[in-house]
């Protein structure tokens, strides 16, 4: 990559300015000047680097594409909330340049590290952090400014002994390997030395028999362990010589605890592994309210972006808002408020490159004028093949219903139906001569708005949406196509009223749940109480982190993150007796009992926001959320001043009376004594998909992305 570069940074059509982009020494940070002032405006590290797109990706470069072709205009997407950078480089040859260049130097984190797997860049990435005077040694002062910033408050003497222990030229500063064996005995891990050992006869290595005998008795592997225990060893044991001999080391033994196959997320269920032959009222869907908007309801800024972002989460159904804009065209915005608006077609064209997997996607739109018309153009235009306009299965089944893209609307049955709302407001007549031709005009424009109105209805093949009239209603009326929308508090009082009749009612029919009118801060209630009743479509404002969206993507991060999970088999039954505020009503096994052992932390982040030399107080709350008789939530006590190896070694233990429906989620705290505790990582996923035995649980930032190497290590043992 070319250590500096003249690009344009380009925030609107009108405000694209130079500034100078390098790539500094240490591959981990980039910093960009003024070009007029030759000030440092900004930096960012390669770790904050989500994604790189190539081409007119992104509202603004879209906004600018007549004046820039594709080839030299690439955007930079950064995890979590902060907002992209969009570039245009001179020539396509030094966009290609930037382009490729971030790809290989993100393209290394697809997991995790651990204190053995820690690669000279995440080492040096530390170093220069330590560095204060960039000598390029570390004296023990700054040795000790690093403990701080690693979140850990080390006795002294003990500090010096491991900073001695690395100085193997004993010139009083560590530099080069010394420093990686200072980081070595840093991250050194008692608690898995202490379990490796229980196994191995030696103490050195573990054989391929002693490694089958800890899979069979910790990990609970069943078949083919002899097979999986070879596997592990190619895979994960550094020294080619115990690889010859079939065994594995301290370090390889370290190495496979915190890989994939060591997560308590089962590897197995990551992959698609579900049935996806079923009717699509089968599956809870992934899915988004108001896609398009950034921020609040009211104000907020509507943007691509959230669709881009929310089908990349695995999001399967979105929302598009279409109302009437300036010269006839769509646009996409939240009616009747401020918000900014989007042109609808490139909400369409985004879909289009992004949706790939088969998903739902609603429509509104103000009923006459050519917006009508070109939201019924647009999904016919850009979409294709990708859009059904004829019926394909009867029955809704997932799997005859991949590669399409299902349109959420109104459908005339009666034309009164559709037209109902606001209409265009008649001609000015000043006098009784222009009756007439007053009236004329009426009637042309009722005919126009008819046949648009038809062109859209006309659009939607399945999913057709229906007032919800009470369940008996919709046995004796409704068909499985259609589709009700209710509110959150409508929701909760059917649940409340008729859990059964609700569990039955979603067994065969589409219902949207979407969040109350009075969210205007873009809010989020409870997806589980909807799901605990079968609700297939619960609408959540992605844009808002927090603990419902940690829920939608735990339920949501398996299956191959297709966006569809497989509802159990008492949820799919018509004639189902089960209810939610009810376990005993469930078919199946009885209740299952859940131990967790939290045995210790990893390098946890410090609170965001905090002040320097500051170091967390973790404790680990472990909460069930399922039907209400298994809501539940314990926690560890506190670790005083350690976020970087707290011990805990507690055993929590849970009663789920329906496992099927339950999520654990494992959230990480900074305990504070005077006020609310200050949130430092999770991570949740469905009980499930959760793995025996030993097993590292890799945390996620508030807003869902990875924070490695930070992790919790536990021990997970499920009993009938």
């Amino acid at each position: 990559m070319q250590q500096g570069t003249l690009m344009r940074k380009v925030k609107s059509k009108s405000w694209k300015k130079q500034r100078y982009f390098k790539l500094q020494d240490d591959c981990m940070t980039i910093w960009y000047q003024s070009k007029r002032t030759g000030k440092i405006e900004s930096a960012f590290s390669i770790s904050d680097v989500e994604t790189v797109r190539e081409g007119h990706q992104s509202e603004v470069l879209q906004s600018v594409a007549e004046e820039f072709p594709p080839e030299r205009c690439f955007t930079i997407v950064f995890y979590g909330r902060r907002g992209n950078l969009d570039l245009i480089a001179g020539s396509a040859e030094e966009a290609q340049c930037w382009v490729q260049g971030l790809r290989q130097l993100i393209e290394p984190r697809s997991f995790p590290l651990t204190s053995v797997l820690v690669s000279r860049t995440w080492i040096r990435d530390w170093f220069q952090k330590a560095d204060k005077n960039k000598d390029g040694r570390m004296n023990f002062k700054e040795v000790q400014r690093l403990l701080k910033m690693m979140n850990v408050d080390m006795n002294e003497d003990h500090a010096l002994r491991l900073f001695q222990a690395a100085d193997k030229s004993e010139s009083g500063t560590l530099e080069g390997e010394e420093f990686v064996l200072f980081y070595k005995a840093l991250t050194e891990r008692e608690e898995v030395l202490s379990l490796f050992q229980d196994f191995s006869e030696d103490g050195k290595k573990l054989t391929l028999l002693e490694l089958v005998d800890f899979l069979r008795q910790e990990q609970l592997e069943e078949e083919g362990t002899e097979k999986l225990a070879m596997e592990l060893i190619d895979k994960y044991e550094p020294s080619e010589t115990a690889r010859a001999r079939h065994a594995l080391s301290a370090d390889g033994f370290l190495m496979y605890l915190c890989s994939p196959e060591g997560s308590i997320f089962n590897p197995q269920h990551r992959v698609l592994w579900q049935d996806m032959t079923q009717p699509l009222c089968h599956y809870f869907i992934s899915s988004s309210h108001n896609t398009y908007l950034m921020e609040d309801q009211i104000r907020g800024q509507s943007s691509i972006e959230g669709y881009i972002r929310a089908l990349k989460r695995g999001c399967r159904c979105l929302e598009v808002d279409c109302w009437d804009g300036p010269n006839g065209e769509p646009m996409v915005y939240h009616g009747h408020t401020f918000t900014s608006k989007i042109p609808f077609r490139e909400v369409v064209s985004t879909l289009g490159k992004y949706a790939f997997q088969v998903g739902c996607w609603e429509s509104r739109a103000a009923p006459g004028g050519a917006g009508v018309c070109g939201c019924a153009q647009g999904p016919t235009e850009e979409l294709g093949a990708q859009h059904p306009r004829v019926p394909t299965s009867p029955s809704l089944t997932l799997q005859e219903l991949k590669h399409k893209i299902l349109l959420k609307g109104k459908k005339i049955g009666r034309l009164e139906d559709v037209l109902d709302g606001p209409g265009d407001e008649a001609p000015d007549v000043s006098d009784d001569d222009n009756g007439a031709e007053a009236e004329e005009e009426k009637r042309r424009m009722k005919k126009d708005k008819e046949s648009l109105a038809q062109a859209l209805s006309d659009c939607v093949v399945y999913c057709k949406s229906v007032a919800f009239q009470g369940f008996q209603e919709a046995r004796s009326h409704s068909r499985p196509s259609e589709i009700s929308s209710l509110s959150e508090a409508k929701a909760r009082k059917l649940i409340r009223d008729a859990g059964n009749e609700f569990v039955r009612h979603n067994a065969w029919q589409l219902t949207r749940i979407y969040p109350s009118g009075m969210r205007t801060d873009s809010s989020n209630y409870s997806p589980q109480e909807m799901w605990n009743v079968g609700c297939q479509i619960v609408a959540l404002n992605f844009q808002t982190a927090g603990t419902e969206m940690d829920l939608c993507d735990g339920l949501f991060s398996q299956n191959g993150r297709c966006g569809y999970v497989l509802k159990p088999p008492f949820m799919r039954d018509e004639g189902t007796l089960f209810n939610p505020s009810d376990p005993s009503t469930r078919e199946g096994p009885g209740p299952v009992t859940l131990t967790i052992r939290v045995i210790s932390g990893q390098q946890l982040p410090k609170v965001a926001n905090s002040k320097d030399g500051a170091i967390i107080d973790p404790l680990v709350r472990v909460e069930i959320h399922g039907v209400p008789a298994d809501q539940a939530h314990q926690e560890t006590k506190y670790i005083e001043n350690n976020g970087f190896n707290p011990h805990w070694d507690e055993t929590l233990q849970f009663q789920l009376h329906v496992p099927e429906l339950a999520l654990v989620r494992f959230v990480v705290e900074d305990y504070d004594k005077t006020s609310r505790n200050d949130f430092v990582g999770q991570f949740t996923l469905a009980f499930a998909n959760i793995k025996p035995g030993y097993r590292h649980i890799h945390l996620l930032s508030k807003d869902g992305t990875s924070i490695p190497p930070s992790s919790l290590f536990v021990h997970i043992r499920i009993t009938e």
